[in-house]
């Protein structure tokens, strides 16, 4: 018997007192837990989620949506990077000032190929304040989930205060749970038994967020 059938039979037998009109067992788990811890503004919300994000050793710039591409630019050229690796719904303004040459996601692009190219820029599916979280889901401006992981600079633009809210439960809410979710909290880290910090092992090692305020939330 395999792992896999052995897994299933424990699934079976834990569903043979289950009848076909039963409610969902998600149902039955009560769900009082808090929303959010206090009552926040939404430029209060919008400081705690860049204090959180700086916590994580992410660096935090604040922009608006005229002035994107030229921040995006410059932190490239500050890098010297020569390309800049690009899903395939990036906005195209986004690298409109960029000297570097952007390369696009494709299917049958190899490790060894998105190694070679030391930055990404996308965009998100949202951020949660609380955690220090950006969350991605695969869409058109966050392409592949593997070209946030083999590039060792990675440049997130969120997009405030849309993409923005307070809690855990208020980012389930809005995210499709059947889309492949990849949950960011700072660059890559991790630490051995002496607890030495390495990062860059298992992702990128710089992880900037730019928070770009659309013109509603200048205004």
């Amino acid at each position: 018997m395999s792992s896999r059938e052995r897994i299933l039979g424990r699934v079976r037998r834990a569903l043979a007192d289950v009848e076909p009109g039963d409610p969902p067992y998600a149902d039955a788990v009560a769900r009082d837990y808090l929303r959010e811890h206090g009552e926040r503004s939404v430029e209060e919300t919008v400081e705690l989620l860049a204090e959180n994000l700086a916590d994580y050793r992410a660096i935090v710039h604040r922009t608006d949506v005229e002035r994107l591409p030229h921040l995006v630019g410059r932190l490239l050229a500050e890098r010297g990077a020569r390309q800049v690796l690009a899903p395939p719904g990036l906005p195209p303004q986004w690298l409109s000032a960029v000297d570097a040459t952007r390369v696009d996601d494709r299917a049958d692009s190899t490790a060894h190929e998105l190694d070679e190219v030391a930055s990404v820029v996308t965009g998100c599916a949202l951020a949660v304040a609380e955690t220090g979280t950006i969350v991605l889901d695969g869409g058109p401006d966050q392409g592949r989930r593997r070209i946030t992981l083999i590039p060792d600079h990675h440049i997130c633009v969120v997009r405030v205060p849309d993409q923005v809210v307070s809690s855990v439960p208020q980012a389930l809410e809005r995210l499709d749970p059947t889309r492949p979710l990849t949950w960011i909290s700072g660059p890559s880290a991790t630490s051995d038994i002496e607890l030495d910090r390495v990062e860059g092992v298992h992702g990128p090692r710089t992880l900037e967020v730019i928070l770009v305020a659309s013109a509603e939330a200048q205004e």
